[in-house]
């Protein structure tokens, strides 16, 4: 059987993972990257944008839970470790599996084409037009800010997150008075940050749901240490076993002066902060509902009360954006796509997605797990049901994952990677073997290119 010549664009982890596999099965492939480094988010100043890394990030999910399974993280490494050790860790992969020679730096995809018989056409940086049988899209979901629409006009200074770096960079961050919208892990890290007395700052945060903040150590041990959920226990039971426990190892997050959260644990994303509960307890951070009106400098909030001020960091998230496809062809208004098990849309054989979950608690298995599937998709080994069956499933899944989670743009790639991985393992893949073999035809709706380079 002919191999299909596979793009896959970003040297992201996703990207990365999707290439070692590939290289693993002997598939031919070719991995675009727009950037002169790897690493994509966690490249930190990546020439590209497409880093959200500030400077003094660490990573929130532990190394325990966060190690690829076949490349465990350095025993020296901390519990946490920093953005820099995390991008070590990627280019030491890169290293320990060769995946460089399949990699052409600063040549990102512009537009990809699908061709009328299935295929790709591909135009890159270099102006280049190159030709493939399947397409892996493994550019992120954390490099497209996205801003709330708040009615009126902020006459300070306004920047997301995503261009924040440090108290000194993009501006000056002392002696202002400085409104963080958001409270997620990024807006409290921030806002811990800025909330130093030492750079005389006043640090409110605006917050619309509330949150639910967990400790990172329960026991002196990483608390994502104690977190597995089963395959074998229903889900909402295992949700409301939590929700019993929450009390006891974080506390209500009223006590440490934030509002009431609008939802019960876990149907929203926790915020995993130490030092925020420290500094609201401190005084060093004050709370504001969310935003009503902008009214120059002054802020008007849904409480009733205002404040002037200097600054606005908006840690409101990301939009999931593909630049290369034609709007009308893929995308996702409202971050929402419909994939089959988070990869494959349904009719649409020859492309691939990587990457586009919210995984709890960890990112880098969760896309291990999709880079095998993959490539067990490439090499023949697995074949998709109908595209009947996938949408039935994309339903079932969605409800599953995510039925129960607040309706905001950032949930609705939410899931539970122990049950998604359980699934793959036990469930997906065997099952695709199975109409594989009975196909006995290779990967249904990959049409062999001749790979030409014009």
């Amino acid at each position: 059987m002919t191999l299909p010549r596979t793009a896959v664009i970003g040297a992201g982890i996703s990207g990365l993972t999707t290439s070692k596999m590939l290289g693993d099965y002997g598939v031919p492939h070719v991995c675009f990257e727009s950037s002169d480094r790897i690493g994509g988010n966690w490249a930190f100043g990546n020439p590209n944008g497409h880093s959200s890394a500030y400077r003094s990030l660490h990573i929130d999910t532990s190394k325990h839970q966060l190690s690829f399974r076949d490349f465990p993280m350095p025993q020296h490494f901390p519990d946490f470790p920093h953005h820099s050790q995390i991008k070590r860790y990627l280019d030491d992969y890169c290293a320990a599996f060769d995946l460089l020679e399949h990699i052409e730096f600063e040549n990102g995809v512009e537009h990809a084409h699908r061709l009328p018989r299935g295929g790709w056409e591909l135009r890159t940086q270099r102006g280049e037009m190159r030709r493939f049988d399947l397409l892996v899209v493994a550019n992120g979901h954390h490099w497209d800010p996205r801003y709330p629409d708040f009615p009126g006009e902020f006459t300070g200074t306004s920047l997301h997150a995503h261009h924040y770096i440090d108290p000194r960079t993009p501006i000056e961050f002392s002696d202002k008075r400085i409104l963080v919208v958001g409270l997620g892990n990024s807006a409290a890290d921030i806002a811990v940050e800025l909330s130093s007395k030492a750079l005389g700052n006043q640090l409110t945060l605006s917050t619309r749901s509330g949150a639910w903040i967990v400790p990172k150590y329960i026991a002196g041990r990483p608390a994502d240490k104690y977190f597995r959920t089963s395959p074998h226990i229903p889900y909402s039971w295992q949700r409301r076993f939590l929700q019993w426990t929450q009390p006891l190892t974080a506390g209500n997050p009223q006590n440490f002066g934030l509002p009431a959260p609008n939802h019960k644990f876990f149907e929203a994303h926790p915020t995993q902060s130490v030092e925020l509960p420290l500094r609201l307890g401190s005084g060093d951070v004050s709370v504001k509902p969310d935003i009503a009106t902008l009214d120059g400098a002054r802020v008007s909030f849904t409480d009733g009360s205002s404040g002037e001020f200097d600054v606005i960091v908006y840690a409101t998230g990301y939009n999931i954006t593909f630049p290369f496809f034609d709007p009308e062809f893929v995308s996702a208004p409202g971050n929402r796509i419909d994939l089959y098990k988070r990869m494959f849309v349904p009719g649409i054989d020859d492309l691939v997605f990587a990457g586009f979950a919210q995984p709890t608690p960890t990112l880098f298995p969760f896309v291990e797990c999709q880079a095998r599937l993959t490539a067990a998709y490439a090499v023949g080994r697995y074949a998709l049901p109908s595209a009947a069956d996938m949408r039935r499933t994309i339903e079932a899944d969605q409800a599953r994952y995510t039925g129960h989670m607040l309706d905001r743009p950032r949930h609705t790639q939410q899931l539970d990677y122990f049950l998604y991985e359980h699934d793959i393992r036990t469930r997906e893949l065997p099952a695709g073997a199975r109409r594989a073999r009975a196909r006995s035809t290779g990967p249904a709706g990959i049409r062999r290119t001749a790979g030409a380079r014009r």
